[in-house]
């Protein structure tokens, strides 16, 4: 029984999970310390040069998932001494250097970086190479080659640098908290903070203070996650472990597909507010096109609204593939509405925390919202639903959609808008490959993620977007 795709995802998760164990029996203060030494036990081989480096990097695994740093306002933090076994990258040459005789490459580099030994076999200065990649360019046998950081490749805005100590730092001014260096670090070195200590409080105080009730408000992506277990079995996990209410996200992407088409159309052109690093990307890459985002809050804020305004007293917690929703539940605007988020793969650690086998367990019922909502989870969807949105209202625009699906591609359609050569009215923004399905804080990801999302917008009872939301009035 996998649950996740990487080793690294799992080491993350037994750390979280006797976390959430401590807490759930009141003894984390005084255990905490000891937690490195349960998972990696004095005799246990390691990957690191010892048992001793192997704990002082889980301690500090530990102290993120109590919830890290909090001088960092970033949700995404660098263990610094688990930043060690990279190589520095940059530019260099490979033994299929022939030493020709053109030395293009010298020629080109504008820096005098390159030089040459007896053997005519070039040589890089790091100490002078800017990393402008014109040498590499112009080689004929393809000699000189870029090496880099798998979470710098992963990173396409560029947020991530070595410190001097060889270490990755992350630049907060251009970082994104799309969580993709965290999933591509080979060693666990950059991860997101948890705040499931906080989820676990709202939970006990729900069930020993009838004041207020705990909802917990689920991605559609969920559909793509769990594959061991049937969809119905992880809702009746939730409120096993304490939820009294499971409620879609993709109810509020309904909500936002209806609020979002005629904002498109009142004023020609929109960006999405669905996705928070997208949002974060125009607000800190480009400035100028913050008007143009959608004045919609996301789905999650936006169903989460509804239900603070007619199920209060409550508290919300939101469950999904992202690592920047934990940014956005920080910002002003989004903050009274919902009180925690987490993750699938910090859901996965709190069953296990409380020794719930959600295989056991009978199926609960999730149907919420429309096929449109739930198509969300997926590249593409959300300009489908504006689509639908347009069409149940009657409103006569002609949409013209660009679905970017990546960072980079949300990168190239902005910068065509600030040119002015975009041949589209609006620009559905995806940070992630594939859309949510490709999140940072997934159990798996796939192509046949996306296959598992449109299954389950198509098991919706409510086929339209007025349809799911007449059950709100």
């Amino acid at each position: 029984m996998r649950k996740f795709d990487t080793k690294v995802q799992h080491l993350k998760y037994k750390v979280l999970r006797e976390v959430a164990r401590q807490a759930w029996a009141g003894t984390l203060a005084e255990n905490a310390i000891d937690i490195p030494k349960t998972i990696v036990p004095g005799k246990v081989p390691t990957m690191r040069c010892c048992v001793y480096k192997e704990r002082a990097i889980l301690t500090e695994r530990v102290k993120i998932a109590m919830g890290g740093n909090k001088d960092n306002p970033n949700v995404i933090e660098v263990i610094d001494i688990a930043c060690d076994e990279c190589p520095m990258g940059g530019y260099e040459v490979l033994s299929a250097c022939r030493g020709c005789l053109a030395h293009r490459c010298e020629d080109v580099c504008r820096f005098g970086a390159i030089s040459f030994d007896e053997d005519h076999v070039a040589h890089i200065d790091k100490s002078k190479c800017r990393e402008c990649g014109q040498c590499a360019k112009v080689c004929p046998y393809s000699a000189i080659h870029a090496y880099k950081r798998p979470c710098e490749s992963a990173c396409k805005i560029k947020a991530i640098s070595m410190g001097e100590e060889k270490q990755a730092q992350i630049d907060n001014s251009k970082c994104i908290s799309c969580g993709a260096c965290v999933y591509q670090c080979p060693f666990g070195a950059i991860t997101d903070k948890s705040f499931i200590l906080d989820v676990i409080n709202i939970l006990k105080n729900s069930e020993n203070n009838t004041r207020y009730k705990a909802y917990a408000v689920v991605a559609p992506s969920i559909s793509s996650q769990f594959t061991y277990a049937k969809l119905g079995q992880v809702i009746a996990g939730l409120k096993e472990l304490g939820f009294h209410t499971v409620i879609e996200a993709a109810l509020g992407a309904d909500m936002v597909a209806q609020g979002e088409s005629r904002e498109l159309a009142e004023k020609g052109f929109l960006t999405s507010s669905c996705c928070p690093a997208f949002v974060a990307y125009i607000e800190k890459s480009f400035p100028a096109l913050k008007p143009f985002v959608s004045h919609n809050l996301s789905p999650m804020a936006t169903i989460a609204k509804y239900i603070k305004e007619h199920e209060d007293p409550c508290r919300i917690v939101f469950i999904g593939p992202c690592t920047a929703k934990k940014m956005e539940v920080q910002k002003e605007s989004v903050s009274p509405y919902i009180d925690a988020a987490m993750t699938f793969e910090e859901l996965q650690a709190l069953f296990d925390s409380r020794e719930i086998d959600i295989t056991t367990l009978g199926e609960d019922v999730l149907d919420n919202a429309s096929y449109f909502g739930r198509i969300f989870a997926r590249c593409g969807g959300l300009s489908d639903a504006v689509a639908e949105g347009l069409k149940e209202q009657g409103i006569d625009f002609d949409l013209k959609p660009c679905s970017c699906d990546g960072i980079e591609a949300c990168k190239v359609a902005l910068m065509q808008k600030s040119r002015g050569k975009l041949d589209a009215n609006f620009i559905e923004g995806m940070a992630c490959i594939g859309g949510c399905i490709g999140g940072a804080g997934c159990l798996t990801h796939g192509e046949k993620n996306k296959a598992e999302v449109d299954k389950y917008g198509r098991e919706a009872l409510e086929k339209t977007i007025s349809d799911a939301l007449s059950m709100l009035k």
